[in-house]
């Protein structure tokens, strides 16, 4: 019995292995990152391969399998139900509206919000999907990949100009997202909208890339608020990491 655990947590090991690696591995590199014997490894992928999880490329690399996508859609769904105290607590405390987003491909896609109670508020409704390199979210998400992800996301989408201010060239937003790891959030100054001012933060433990945010009305929310509305942001996304965080029963 302790034999099938231990390898039920070795596949999946191996599946989130697959996941940081851009989703397609060989089964050397499987051996070389995770430290188990290559016949080991060769007896799971295969388990996993049968069951749809992984599928083996003509390369012989293997790759992320389709069966997943529907575990994920029902994860994702699930993460924004579990979100919406945690927004409705940073409305009550911020006064303005608060949204989760997740990274979809290349893009991010809203799976929460909570309103402002203000009667001069910010929608976004759910499921609206968004190019990331001209939101608070968005930015927050790219800043939790690296600087060749990144590249390789707006190789694809483009850099459309929304407002004069904008990212429009890779180099400058890579230098962007620079600062907000080392800061810990994310600023979207009117990029998206002019008028509108973002605040976002990535939030760790979730089983994609996630951030949530705060927007409001330049006009309320102003660069002098933002330093006191990060604290709370950042205070918000660690409670949620410990309410996702595994548990032992």
């Amino acid at each position: 019995m302790a034999e099938a655990v231990r390898s039920l947590e070795r596949a999946f090991d191996l599946l989130e292995h697959l996941a940081d690696a851009g989703g397609e591995m060989a089964l050397s590199e499987l051996t070389e990152v995770s430290g188990l014997p290559m016949p080991t490894i060769y007896r799971l992928m295969r388990t996993l391969v049968n069951k749809g999880y992984v599928r083996q490329e003509p390369s012989k690399r293997y790759a992320l399998g389709p069966r997943l996508i529907r575990l994920g859609e029902g994860a994702s769904r699930l993460l924004g139900t579990w979100a919406r105290p945690v927004l409705a607590r940073l409305v009550d405390e911020v006064g303005e509206t608060a949204n989760m987003a997740v990274l979809e491909g290349d893009e991010a896609v809203y799976i929460a919000q909570v309103p402002s109670k203000h009667s001069m508020r910010m929608f976004t409704e759910v499921g609206r999907r968004v190019q990331p390199h001209c939101t608070g979210v968005g930015k927050a998400l790219l800043s939790q990949l690296s600087d060749q992800r990144v590249r390789e996301i707006l190789a694809r989408t483009g850099m459309d100009a929304h407002t004069p201010k904008t990212f429009t060239d890779p180099d400058a937003l890579l230098a962007e997202l620079d600062r907000i790891r080392e800061q810990g959030y994310a600023l979207d100054d009117e990029e998206q909208e002019i008028g509108v001012r973002c605040v976002a933060v990535p939030l760790p433990g979730t089983p994609t890339l996630t951030a949530i945010s705060v927007s409001g009305p330049s006009g309320r929310m102003t660069s002098e608020a933002v330093p006191d509305v990060v604290p709370i942001m950042r205070d918000a996304a660690e409670r949620f990491a410990k309410e996702l965080s595994p548990t032992t029963p």
